[in-house]
């Protein structure tokens, strides 16, 4: 799919398309609802509503969402964007008190930093604190509630995050919780310039210049 992506904006790379390989095969009903969190140029918003469902994206940067609204102009599919720091509201039309949603989706910044608060500028699209899970805690806590019964939660990471905490986060929260793929690739240049500094704290073994991506799939019982 032809995407837009002007500079400071996070491009559709191999941990996006990881996660739209996931998505392909996940099971949708026509009008799902979708959140798509931390949704860069809209590439898995765009995935999830020409499947059919009704699509929110939320992006902290208003660029993102800019960009990602014009892609949904130039392929003719619905979109709605919401400018938050990680979620918007739970939707109101589902079944149930409040509503939920049936599919969250989430690329969301997980590359360990030596500074341990948020990034500025462009970095905040990849930068998540010592240890990479300034985000994925967040999600781990605030997702699960906000699913509708059946909902399923698709997120992606590195391996360098710890995925099994993700895993046993959201096991703890109540969702039923795999591993739906993993693929194995080598640093892009912001990790290739960090790899030092990975050696150093014990992230990396010497030497090594690769990441095992791992996509979470959390479905609420």
């Amino acid at each position: 799919m032809l995407l837009l992506r002007p500079p400071g904006v996070y491009p559709a790379q191999g941990d996006t398309a990881l996660l739209l390989d996931v998505l392909s095969r996940e099971p949708l009903r026509p009008g799902a609802r979708c959140l798509d969190i931390g949704t860069g140029c809209g590439a898995l918003a765009l995935a999830a509503a020409r499947r059919g469902c009704r699509v929110t994206a939320v992006d902290l940067s208003r660029l993102s969402l800019a960009t990602a609204w014009l892609n949904a102009r130039l392929h003719r599919l619905p979109l709605r964007v919401r400018h938050a720091d990680l979620l918007p509201a739970r939707p109101r039309d589902g079944p149930g008190p409040g509503g939920g949603y049936d599919l969250v989706l989430s690329n969301p910044p997980y590359v360990p930093a030596p500074s341990p608060g948020p990034p500025p500028g462009a970095a905040r699209a990849w930068d998540a604190g010592s240890d990479g899970r300034l985000l994925l805690d967040r999600l781990c806590r605030r997702v699960p509630p906000l699913l509708a019964p059946g909902g399923t939660l698709l997120l992606v990471q590195s391996s360098l995050a710890q995925p099994a905490l993700t895993v046993g986060r959201l096991r703890a929260a109540g969702l039923r919780t795999t591993v739906a793929a993993r693929r194995l690739q080598g640093f892009g240049p912001v990790m290739t310039a960090r790899a030092p500094w990975f050696e150093r704290t014990g992230l990396i073994e010497p030497g090594v210049r690769t990441e095992e991506l791992v996509v979470i799939r959390g479905v609420r019982p």
